[in-house]
């Protein structure tokens, strides 16, 4: 879901080469990809239900929650669920 976000801003702003391209060199950075199964989207559900964040980033935050893992980002709209995530402020 993350992915097809930045995709669509890089076509938006770019062109869909140029998005293509990134998300290419993305995968070569060994960033693992994860599939939106039923279990992260309720999970990503659970968040948009309670906050006000768009359903990306509740899906971000639901993966996060889901590995135990932390999340790194510079979006503030995280600042909602800092107390139920783990967040590494960039």
């Amino acid at each position: 879901v993350n992915l097809g976000e930045v995709w669509y801003i890089l076509a938006r702003e770019a062109s869909e080469a140029q998005a293509d391209q990134a998300v290419a060199d993305l995968k070569q950075l060994g960033i693992a990809m994860v599939d939106a199964d039923w279990r992260l989207a309720r999970g990503a559900g659970r968040f948009k239900a309670r906050r006000r964040m768009s359903y990306a980033d509740c899906f971000a935050a639901a993966l996060a929650q889901e590995r135990k893992a932390e999340l790194v980002t510079g979006d503030r709209e995280f600042r909602q669920v800092e107390r139920e995530i783990a967040i590494r402020w960039v």
